[in-house]
């Protein structure tokens, strides 16, 4: 296999992330995510392994429907208290020069004219080392957050993101034309105002008039990664994403799925590896199998069933209070004889299963096709057969502990990956955009919708000029 495998390291700022109830472990200092040096000690760690970029997760709510309430999210820690994704970047930024960072941020609940001010300013300030994951949110706490009984409809928040996406390429891509800002000391103009336009947007979902209040940044688009399985995230991702993570059950279900993708990116007349395709994965590495295995007995050990009940949601059973021997299939029928229509999800369960069977499968850490445990030469293995037979251009690892995770990938697993020819030994590109597709490639690809936008065109701006030189 020749292609180098691209890692980004899983993150969120909060204690539980999604490896629920680990924070206990005496060496985890998820603990101190509030504090700004643990950021920048993350980030010096990752420049020095080489990775791609830090992916911040994100939620715009709690996770309040297990048992009705929010309580036991709290006590397990399951992704509150959590702290906005964005305001870290440039404490990080600051003590880097190549690493990347994604971050997550949802269309559906804010406007887009501040969001896309916000991207701008981060990816002048990294030097054009942002990439923005883009999700539409679907916890029904969110939508209750923002002023709204109950969640927008899932193909409509998918609505909402394509016009969304519309108008933010309008702002970055032909609100300023590049040479808008001369400096021109002599004649005491700063930027020239005919090469500055508004956009006029006038949508379903938004209005805005513009200009973009931030000058071309050296992406102008910050990079675009995006999640979704269902249908209507599959056509979104393949319209829009540069970056999506995949889902899957199995191998083959992976397999499928990024070809799947690469498809309909060919069909909106993009190339088909103008989309990167991820997935996560989890590593425990040791020097020998047995370090391995023992670091994840231990971890095995602290992972809690509630903090994943909680964050799975929706259940509405507390599995926790039955005897471990119980039959899922006894806890339906007498969920259903009760009148309550709450039941467990078989998505997730097998009703033949038993309460422990059930437990110990949602606890247990070595689940799923992209976990590896043992040696640096057998998790290379395995993640270099994950690529080989998926497609896959890379993962995002996920934290058992930290810093503990990327420390250990960083020391046993990257060198072997490394002598294989499957991970970088330096750092060549100077954007997040290059580090994905190549140097040369800081900017969306002319194939991508967002790049019909340049020089102002296609606003779509009728009886009123297109720049700011006139009376408007």
């Amino acid at each position: 296999m020749s292609k180098q495998i691209g890692f980004n390291l899983f993150e969120m700022n909060c204690v539980g992330h999604i490896s629920h109830g680990l924070w206990v472990h005496p060496e985890n200092t998820r603990h101190r995510f509030n504090e700004i040096e643990f950021w920048t000690e993350e980030a010096k760690l990752l420049e020095e392994g080489l990775f791609d970029a830090v992916f911040l997760a994100d939620v715009i709510g709690a996770y309040d429907t297990y048992l009705d309430s929010v309580d036991t999210s709290l006590r397990e820690s399951v992704q509150i208290p959590t702290n906005d994704p964005l305001l870290v970047i440039p404490a990080m930024a600051a003590v880097t020069k190549h690493l990347g960072f994604a971050a997550t941020f949802s269309t559906t609940y804010e406007p887009p004219f501040a969001f896309a001010r916000r991207a701008s300013t981060l990816d002048h300030l990294t030097k054009g080392r942002f990439g923005w994951n883009i999700v539409t949110s679907y916890l029904p706490n969110a939508a209750r957050n923002f002023g709204l009984a109950e969640e927008i409809e899932h193909d409509t928040r998918y609505e909402i993101a394509d016009e969304f996406l519309d108008v933010v390429y309008k702002l970055w891509e032909g609100s300023w034309d590049e040479d808008a800002v001369i400096q021109d000391r002599v004649s005491r103009v700063y930027t020239d105002p005919s090469k500055v336009r508004y956009i006029e947007h006038v949508g379903e979902h938004f209005a805005v008039a513009g200009p973009h209040l931030v000058q071309p940044s050296p992406q102008r688009t910050p990079v675009l990664f995006q999640a979704g399985s269902s249908d209507a995230g599959r056509a979104f991702a393949a319209k829009h994403a540069e970056a999506i993570f995949v889902g899957g059950w199995d191998i083959e279900s992976y397999r499928r799925n990024v070809a799947d993708v690469r498809r309909r990116a060919v069909e909106n007349g993009r190339d088909a590896h103008d989309v990167k395709a991820y997935a996560m994965a989890a590593v425990v590495v040791g020097r020998t199998r047995e370090a391995a295995e023992r670091k994840l007995e231990q971890l095995n050990a602290l992972s809690r069933a509630e903090g994943y009940l909680a964050h799975l949601g929706g259940i509405g059973v507390d599995l926790a209070s039955y005897p471990r021997s119980t039959k899922l299939s006894e806890i339906v029928a007498k969920e259903r004889s009760a009148g309550r229509d709450k039941s467990v999800r078989s998505r997730f369960f097998d009703s033949e299963q038993t309460v422990g069977e059930a437990l110990d499968r949602l606890t247990r850490l070595d689940r799923g096709p992209f976990f590896a445990v043992g040696t640096p030469t057998e998790v290379a293995d395995a993640i270099e057969g994950w690529v080989r037979d998926t497609d896959l251009d890379g993962f995002n690892l996920q934290q058992l502990l930290t810093p503990g995770t990327a420390e250990d990938f960083i020391e046993l697993v990257v060198p072997e990956l490394q002598r294989r020819g499957l991970y970088r030994t330096r750092y060549e590109e100077s954007t997040l955009r290059e580090r994905l597709f190549g140097k040369g490639r800081s900017r969306l690809p002319g194939t991508h919708p967002g790049a019909r936008y340049r020089g102002g065109a296609n606003l779509g701006i009728e009886d009123v000029p297109t720049d700011l030189a006139g009376a408007r």
